[in-house]
């Protein structure tokens, strides 16, 4: 969370202490506020406040912080010198880099994609993330993972019988704040896009697929009825992302506010997102729930309510961007089955179903 760009994990924090905080008070009744109030008492645990303002702090819960900095704390937990604090009933970690402890251990689980494209990571993340699975198969009470798939591969990999738990859902998509319209406007402005466009939003890194799908544009764009671009919308990662110049047509927005990504989905004729492997896959539905028709590789966040291709079928690819962008019939058939998808989809329902297990644990 306190890092320039906190991810998909950080994104998965604060829905999940949202939620949390939503489902305490509806628990507690008209006019309470308190978790504890609700019998549910929620405490993060965190290392060194930074200086200046905190973003742990806007989650509505406890913030327990340890006199590590961050590099030292995980490595603490990593190599188990270091336990969780006594005095709670379950410790839920929002990705490997987790404590040992004392009561029920939940560990979330987003994806095993550094097994599955190992090509796409650095070695020294590989080398990290194998260790840390290790770990967590000894330490974990339960691994929790959004949808079967993830289950099969962690079993796969050697997680014991029992010991992994699908959560549906695992995630909410309601988490964008209202659109700024005047902030995207700007924004496309300044970037010399001054009408239709064409999104993808995520990490510029290579599991992101980013060069099949600016092939696939440069496909698809002489069959657009202009030439509209392709907006690429997020920080960079790690690697020859985009292996070189973009195309033609291709503009590198880099990371934008909340309000700003809400406008940016709202206005684009479509939203392509198509990485090689994604646990879930939260920028879909993002789109979805802000109303664009999404081209997208199978993910479990979407439910069969976008237009699927093969993240490796380049052809294909650029196909379903001409249909999504062009045939209104089939965009509003996705537009509608995307809204459905995207209502069940919130941060109240993802902290109730972690309840549920956390709930059977104590």
């Amino acid at each position: 969370m306190r890092r320039p760009a906190p991810g998909g994990i950080g994104t998965y924090v604060r829905g999940l202490a949202a939620g949390l905080a939503t489902g305490a008070t509806a628990a507690a009744g008209p006019g309470v506020g308190d978790g504890e109030a609700a019998g549910l008492a929620v405490s993060l645990l965190a290392s060194r406040s930074p200086k200046g303002a905190d973003a742990l702090c806007d989650l509505g819960a406890t913030v327990l912080t340890s006199p590590l900095p961050a590099p030292l704390l995980t490595r603490a937990w990593h190599t188990g010198m270091l336990a969780a604090p006594s005095g709670f009933d379950v410790v839920h970690a929002a990705s490997f880099n987790a404590p040992r402890s004392g009561v029920p251990l939940t560990i979330a689980v987003h994806d095993l994609a550094w097994r599955v494209v190992p090509d796409t990571f650095p070695g020294r993340g590989r080398r990290w993330h194998d260790a840390a699975l290790a770990k967590a198969f000894r330490r974990a009470t339960t691994l929790l993972v959004p949808s079967t798939p993830a289950a099969d591969e962690l079993l796969a990999a050697g997680a014991g019988a029992g010991q992994v738990e699908v959560v549906d859902p695992m995630y909410g998509c309601d988490h964008l704040p209202p659109p700024d319209g005047a902030g995207a406007a700007a924004l496309l402005t300044g970037l010399g896009v001054t009408g239709p466009f064409l999104l993808s939003v995520g990490t510029l890194e290579p599991r992101k697929n980013l060069g099949r799908l600016m092939e696939a544009y440069s496909r698809a764009r002489p069959s657009l009825p202009e030439p509209w671009p392709l907006v690429l919308v997020g920080p960079r990662g790690w690697g020859e992302a985009l292996g070189g110049a973009p195309p033609d047509g291709v503009v590198l927005a880099g990371p934008v506010p909340g309000g700003v990504l809400s406008a940016l989905y709202a206005g684009a004729r479509a939203v392509a997102y198509v990485p090689l492997h994604e646990g879930y896959g939260l920028p879909a539905v993002e789109a979805m729930a802000a109303g664009a028709p999404v081209v997208a590789t199978p993910l479990p966040s979407t439910g069969g309510a976008a237009l699927e291709v093969d993240p490796c079928d380049v052809e294909a690819m650029a196909a379903a961007l001409v249909e999504a962008t062009t045939d209104e019939k089939r965009r509003r058939q996705l537009v509608t089955a995307g809204r459905a998808r995207a209502r069940r989809l919130t941060w109240a329902a993802a902290a109730e179903s972690h309840l549920e297990v956390w709930r059977r644990l104590v």
